[in-house]
């Protein structure tokens, strides 16, 4: 098969799952495929594709990873031991280290997109025609309790441990929020046609009983991310990226017990796999004890 057709296979294959048209996934790939110093490469290895533009004609969902990011995605900790959970604070502040405003402030890099969810923000071609794109700013603000602006701990000095969500960085992917009818299998507090919602709850029956209340901070208060940050150009179009973050706090957990948690991120084009836990959601596994 043709590199040509190959592609043409795939855009037909995968770009309604994408949350992009056939034509618009067409048009990323002749990018790929032009010698434009700005879009990078395309090459083959055992028959895949292998590159940035093009691991979106192939990737049905993008991932839903949590901050800490812990290898066993366990955490446990007791809340008057800062020794226990000292790696987890640290991980965090890192993590949200461009998220500062003193990181944003260049305007000719970053711009205003909004206190509340609007629709997506296109920026043209995949392509250098017109250099490096703008970027939306992110405050940390609209973390609410999880912004470490008034809480250096993020709860977990008083076992209120705080999660931050993220959706991975998929190039050109349009996320596609659920309609507000089939809502009710997963019940949303705050539904927006412009919020990909994101929700945790117990993985197990013993565990929804453990897992106590669950607070969610974003931007204008929806639990998920903003269109207005989608699409993503990529890392040479757009290498101050910032993206949408959904902070979690659990602020009741039963104590002295592991609690399995499942986060899920619900959408139209949101898929998942048992072959990938972490397309589409992630489970965590958190203790706090005494």
């Amino acid at each position: 098969m043709s590199l040509s057709s190959y592609l043409h296979h795939h855009c037909h294959a995968h770009s309604l799952k994408q949350g992009f048209s056939n034509q618009e996934c067409l048009r990323i790939s002749s990018g790929v495929l032009s010698s434009n110093s700005r879009v990078p490469s395309l090459g083959i290895r055992m028959g895949r594709v292998w590159s940035e533009p093009a691991r979106l004609l192939v990737q049905q969902a993008p991932g839903l990873t949590q901050i800490p990011q812990i290898q066993k995605t366990e955490i446990s900790f007791r809340p008057n031991d800062p020794k226990s959970y000292e790696a987890y604070v640290l991980n965090i502040v890192r993590f949200l280290e461009k998220y500062k405003d003193s990181a944003q402030k260049d305007d000719m890099i970053f711009e205003e997109c909004g206190s509340v969810p609007s629709e997506l923000k296109e920026r043209g071609e995949f392509n250098n025609e017109r250099g490096e794109r703008k970027v939306c700013r992110f405050k940390l603000e609209w973390l609410g309790n999880c912004s470490g602006i008034n809480d250096e701990t993020y709860g977990y000095k008083e076992g209120k441990p705080c999660v931050i969500i993220k959706l991975n960085r998929v190039l050109g992917f349009k996320p596609k929020p659920p309609k507000n009818e089939s809502l009710e299998t997963y019940p949303v507090m705050k539904y927006s046609p412009y919020v990909l919602p994101v929700q945790c709850t117990g993985k197990r029956d013993e565990d929804k009983e453990k897992i106590g209340n669950v607070e969610y901070f974003g931007l204008g208060g929806y639990p998920g991310f903003p269109l207005q940050y989608y699409p993503y150009y990529g890392k040479l179009l757009q290498p101050k990226y910032l993206q949408p973050l959904l902070a979690v706090q659990f602020t009741n957990l039963t104590m002295d017990t592991e609690i399995r948690i499942e986060c899920k991120a619900y959408g139209e084009n949101i898929g998942y796999s048992d072959k990938d836990r972490f397309q589409g959601r992630f489970d965590v596994k958190i203790e706090v004890k005494s």
